[in-house]
């Protein structure tokens, strides 16, 4: 089992409350009823960044959009996990009380769409994903992004409008709302 790294400890101590609202910003955009609340996703994000050690020694700016980053990497798992079942995998009697679990079934093909698109808008554009992840995701401003990515607010600016729309374009290509020539 790997030991918490203290630094880290101490960091999301200070920084709690400020996480619960990124959480909650997260949950904001999912199904009202959702089996994940905000100290769930915190504690979840927490599991997961914990182990890898060295938080402690990132900026407040990094440890958001590192947490921000691996909030939206545990939905798209929920989501993820919501697909294998509404398809059958391992497939176990429930209560029907648990059955309408996590995210509808279109609420969950948006998220794992996005999820892929935003993988491929990484491999495009390396600089746009990641101001789509500390603008949407970390919830930081134009000014807060350009001093995390060494650039202009107005080059983040023209990064934010040109991955977003990309990525809509994907999205919907990818849910078949538009054809693959346009």
């Amino acid at each position: 089992m790997t030991v918490p790294d203290r630094s880290a400890d101490e960091m999301v101590s200070r920084l709690y409350d400020e996480l619960r609202m990124l959480a909650r910003a997260h949950l904001r955009r999912e199904r009202t009823g959702h089996t994940l609340d905000t100290t769930g996703l915190v504690n979840e994000a927490y599991l997961r960044l914990a182990p890898q050690g060295g938080l402690g020694e990132l900026d407040r700016a990094r440890f958001f959009a590192a947490a921000s980053v691996t909030m939206r990497r545990v939905l798209v798992d929920y989501a993820r996990r919501r697909n294998r079942v509404k398809r059958g995998a391992g497939g176990v009697a429930v209560p029907l009380e648990e059955a309408e679990a996590l995210l509808s079934d279109e609420e969950a093909d948006e998220m794992l769409a996005l999820d892929e698109a935003l993988d491929r808008l990484e491999a495009v554009n390396p600089r746009g994903a990641a101001v789509i992840h500390h603008r949407f995701f970390a919830g930081l401003s134009l000014e807060e992004t350009a001093e995390l990515l060494g650039v202009s607010a107005k080059t983040v600016q023209r990064d934010w409008l040109t991955a977003r729309a990309w990525l809509r374009k994907e999205v919907a290509r990818d849910l078949g709302l538009m054809s693959r020539d346009a």
